[in-house]
């Protein structure tokens, strides 16, 4: 009970904060710029009335040269590095990692770089700094009637952190991983110079950087590919009753040409939906609208759960606004969200998640994750696999750690060699589950359940992404990867002075028992989470959310 109160005190704190704030600043996206009133005619009608407000607007050339400013400075601080040999990391200002971020005394602060400096209507390309999380990106392109075809589900995953890490969305089975839709990265090699790389200028640094957090260098301007965008999303979702039903029906849909969007949430063994989407002006008479981002919207997943459980075995259509759908899974984040109630032991219902939504949007809760030390306790892991291996693999993890809901999401297998994950059955589509939850509270128990879960993927022919902690010893990863390859790219780009792959994704060593402080001891570690996510004042990006306004 004390805790309940201490959590509804720092709660109601937290609104009168927002509530006294000046969002004359706040209401305008802090990095998106583009020229919208030079919008043509021809793009111009498909826009939605009221959505020409987005951004900030400002002449390309002073971005530019601003950039090019920026570069400068950065790449003569790694040219000092190299001379110095020196290791450094680099500092975006934010993180969608659930890896512990490892300190040293060499930093490379590259957060200014936020901004999109141009979207070219014509040849449908958006010229977009690493920093620039999904929603800047998508509240700079939706004026022109364009989006990104593969776009990450939490509206803080940047551009950046999409090309060097592994980044896939339910569009993937369609277009691949994010940086398969990139035509070009500018990039700053740990010698200091400055490079573009493509798929027809250093193709093996293009490929090969891609996927391999940041070890071949600094990424620092993006071009991105983007496609027509539609004001909905006409959402069906299919009830499935296990995971053989599931891959059926997952692979029936990722066979339809028509669709946009495929994924999948098992709510247990015995219950699950897989949804479909597909983008369009005018969705079928009488659908229902449906958003997720407001306060009272339901969690994604929870409306999908209610949704199949009430239909019974028959789908269930609904239009949902483009960037509803894109961030659906915000709110919530997925269902981790959940663990935080728990923790808590805090009552969990539609007033209560109605009161807290602000710590509920994935920026609050990432930064709360990481403040609190709780990541070290979650297993928070994106596991591909064979599709013919997938269900044996549900069945390890609902015995061994009983964490549902999961996700299941198809995705396009890369070409080799990478460093993204690819399981090594001659079909073009793997799948991805996602498996996030608490795992067991004591340390050598969670360690283990990490080493046993690693063990049980290999063995059905399936890898993790890298954006969470690895428990491998070193040989174990690397067995799974063409190391020479990756070796002889780094020598060749001078890379061999930054942290590798394997460096930054293993898990600290394990330090000897000793008491817990304070601030690690429940309650006072989730509230210290809680009191950091407020000092981030990340809420405020979601409140003033310019694309909530896309269909209004």
């Amino acid at each position: 009970m004390q805790a309940r109160r201490a959590f509804c005190r720092i709660a109601t704190a937290q609104r009168n904060v927002v509530c006294r704030s000046n969002f004359s600043a706040a209401t305008r996206p802090r990095t998106t710029i583009l020229n919208a009133p030079s919008l043509p005619r021809s793009i111009s009608r498909n826009v939605p009335a009221g959505i020409r407000g987005f951004a900030t607007v400002s002449g390309n050339d002073d971005f530019l040269n601003q950039h090019n400013v920026a570069i400068n400075d950065l790449s003569a601080r790694v040219a000092e590095f190299h001379s110095n040999k020196q290791k450094f990391r680099i500092s975006h200002g934010s993180t969608n990692s659930t890896r512990q971020t490892s300190k040293g005394p060499h930093v490379l602060d590259v957060s200014a770089l936020n901004k999109v400096l141009k979207v070219d209507v014509d040849r449908k390309i958006a010229y977009v700094e690493p920093n620039v999380p999904m929603d800047r990106l998508v509240e700079a392109t939706l004026p022109y009637g364009l989006v990104p075809p593969v776009v990450m589900e939490f509206p803080g995953i940047t551009a950046g952190g999409g090309y060097a890490g592994t980044a896939g969305e339910s569009s993937s089975f369609k277009h691949g991983f994010f940086n398969h839709t990139i035509e070009s990265v500018e990039m700053i090699l740990a010698t200091g110079e400055v490079v573009k790389c493509s798929p027809t200028e250093r193709s093996d640094l293009f490929y090969g950087a891609a996927g391999a957090v940041g070890s071949f260098g600094v990424t620092t301007l993006i071009e991105l590919r983007l496609q027509p965008a539609k004001k909905f999303v006409e959402t069906t979702y299919h009830p499935v009753t296990d995971m053989q039903d599931a891959i059926k029906v997952l692979e029936k849909a990722t066979s339809d040409h028509s669709l946009d969007y495929v994924d999948g949430i098992m709510f247990s063994k015995n219950q699950g939906a897989v949804v479909t989407g597909r983008m369009t002006d005018t969705p079928s008479p009488n659908l229902p609208v449906q958003t997720f981002s407001s306060a009272w919207d339901p969690w994604f997943y929870q409306h999908v759960q209610g949704q199949v459980s009430r239909s019974g075995t028959e789908p269930v259509v609904e239009a949902v606004p483009l960037p509803e759908y894109l961030f659906r899974y915000d709110r919530g984040g997925f269902w981790v969200g959940d663990m935080a109630f728990k923790y808590f032991n805090f009552p969990y219902n539609k007033f209560t998640r109605w009161f807290l939504d602000d710590f509920t949007h994935t920026r609050m809760m990432y930064t709360a994750l990481h403040a609190s030390g709780e990541s070290k306790r979650c297993i928070i892991q994106d596991l591909a696999l064979p599709y013919s291996t997938a269900e044996k693999f549900v069945d390890y993890t609902s015995s061994e750690l009983d964490i549902f809901p999961l996700w299941l999401c198809p995705l396009k297998r890369t070409q080799q060699p990478t460093m993204h994950p690819y399981t090594r059955e001659d079909k073009e589509l793997m799948l991805n589950i996602g498996v996030w939850g608490f795992g067991p509270n004591n340390r050598a128990e969670f360690v283990k359940a990490n080493r046993n879960l690693e063990a049980k993927l290999r063995e059905l022919g399936g890898m993790k992404w890298l954006y969470a902690q690895t428990y491998y010893t070193e040989s174990e990863f690397w067995e799974q990867f063409d190391r020479k390859w990756y070796d002889e790219l780094r020598e060749e780009y001078g890379a061999t002075n930054l942290p590798s792959v394997y460096d930054k994704v293993k898990a600290p060593p394990e330090k000897a028992t000793a008491p817990e402080k304070f601030l690690e001891k429940w309650p006072w570690a989730g509230f210290f989470g809680i009191w950091k996510a407020i000092q981030s004042k990340t809420y405020v990006q979601a409140r003033s959310a310019a694309w909530r306004q896309w269909v209004k």
